[in-house]
């Protein structure tokens, strides 16, 4: 009998004395994706922005993980967004730019969402902010997943007024818009008119995030939080108005800091925060020729619209509290398409049933300095475009026509300045590790680099096309569209 309870003790040593009484079923983990619009490399507190403080961010990566190889899906508003929603390539999903409010095409709803993935494990999900994606109701995100939305459908700057608020009526092409339309499930409820309407946006998609999260503390659940700032026209509200150093787009920062304070005091005051894992991102680099009103890149050469590092390199915070340990830098490859499938292993949701492009960083979270998930990246823009192929440390820029920053005084106080958009860059291969500003090209000296890169390149182009050598791909995927 001794024997007995001895073997039983030593059982419940190793197990755990729930383990004898049927180990309770673990908590499903809530995710919150915090994603900004047109956020630069060097815009928070703890990546070197000056002039502004950005606390809440800056404990969230105490708490957490800090990534500097992270990477958006593309330098552009629609693409980079098609990208962390599928897991995909944007342009294997079939769409590129930004989308207009007069277009007709849209996120497939064929396409699994990552709000679709995890219904299957019956979250509750909410997308709050700007979607991007299709602005017709077959688009909308509670066509694609979404339980609740909240926000503007398209880019804040899609309006018939100018960059100082005025009526654009000298502008041929913003005169044509319609008002910016504030939608909630599929319906118009309000107008937003003037930059005072748009200032109360970040204060109005936190306020309601809050609301969905205090809604379901008792549910799994998904927030996609996408602010419309600091995408240009700038607008902040007056909790922040005046308060930085570097004028509106520092207390636009600030107040965007101050959202994820308030998210992150909700999960602790109803005890949720152990159990929450919170990702902030951006969809793509500063717009730069906006100058006083843009971000910075940290250094990073050139900005958004275009597939070098300012344009596609973001800042990216990570914390979820006893899974990441705390005050970790992650300087490994990682992407906004491996959110989706991330979410799928953490959850043990089934991937889409149709070819993704993102893997799972899971093991880059749980600290793992053995681990390798993304090998290679790939750098297309305009409608279909390959203009870099990344592998390790390696970046090879291939020939193409695009956005440069480089030699135009930029603008000021809302207006931007000129760019040219049909530069014509050169070949060049770039170590990332020494030059993360792309200013060497160091192709003469690393002839089998190059030659290793060009091979996934032609991959590539098999794959999903190039534009620019005129192959149209065999896997690309239409978008939705409306006749």
């Amino acid at each position: 009998m001794q024997k007995i309870v001895l073997a039983a003790s030593a059982m419940a040593a190793l197990l755990g004395t729930s383990a004898l009484k049927g180990a309770p079923k673990p908590k499903p983990v809530n995710i919150i994706v915090v994603f900004i619009d047109d956020m630069g490399y060097g815009d928070l507190g703890c990546y070197g922005a000056v002039g502004y403080k950005t606390p809440n961010l800056d404990r969230l990566a105490v708490q957490g993980v800090r990534f500097t190889n992270f990477v958006s899906a593309q330098g552009v508003c629609s693409a980079s967004r098609a990208g962390i929603m599928t897991g995909c390539y944007p342009n294997r999903v079939g769409i590129s730019g930004a989308l207009m409010p007069d277009s007709k095409i849209g996120l497939n709803p064929d396409e699994e969402t990552i709000a679709e993935v995890l219904k299957q494990q019956n979250y509750k999900t909410a997308a709050i902010g700007k979607w991007h994606l299709g602005c017709l109701r077959e688009f909308l995100p509670l066509q694609q997943g979404f339980d609740e939305y909240l926000g503007i459908p398209y880019s804040n700057d899609m309006w018939p007024v100018n960059f100082d608020g005025t009526p654009a009526t000298g502008n041929a092409r913003k005169s044509n818009y319609p008002p910016l339309p504030l939608i909630e499930g599929n319906e118009k409820i309000r107008e937003l008119k003037t930059l005072e309407d748009q200032s109360e946006l970040t204060t109005m998609y936190t306020e309601r995030a809050i609301r969905f999260i205090n809604e379901n503390k008792k549910n799994p659940f998904f927030l996609y939080l996408a602010h419309s700032m600091c995408h240009v026209p700038l607008a902040v509200s007056g909790k922040f108005k005046g308060k930085s150093q570097q004028g509106l787009f520092g207390d636009v920062i600030m107040e965007i800091d101050w959202s994820v304070g308030e998210i992150m005091n909700t999960l602790e005051r109803n005890g949720m925060d152990k159990n929450t894992l919170i990702v902030f991102t951006s969809d793509n680099g500063p717009w730069l020729n906006f100058g006083n009103h843009a971000g910075s890149a940290g250094g990073l050469r050139e900005g958004k619209g275009g597939s070098f590092e300012g344009g596609q390199r973001e800042p990216c915070i990570m914390r979820w509290p006893d899974q990441i340990p705390a005050g970790t830098i992650c300087n490994q490859l990682a992407s906004t398409i491996d959110l989706l499938p991330t979410f799928a292993e953490i959850t043990q949701a089934d991937l889409p049933k149709r070819k993704i492009d993102g893997v799972s960083i899971l093991p880059l979270l749980k600290g793992d300095p053995n681990t390798n998930p993304r090998e290679s990246f790939l750098y297309y823009y305009r409608k279909n475009s390959l203009e870099a192929v990344r592998k390790g440390n390696w970046k090879l820029v291939l020939a193409h026509p695009g956005r440069t920053y480089h030699g135009f005084q930029p603008g000021k106080d809302g207006f931007p300045g000129s760019t040219n958009e049909n530069f014509n860059f050169e070949e060049g291969l770039y170590d990332m590790r020494r030059d993360p500003g792309e200013q060497y090209d160091v192709k003469e000296s690393y002839p089998e680099v190059v030659a290793d890169l060009k091979k996934i390149a032609a991959e590539a182009r098999e794959d999903l096309g190039d534009d620019l050598t005129e192959n149209p791909g065999k896997n690309r995927r239409n978008p939705g569209k409306i006749n």
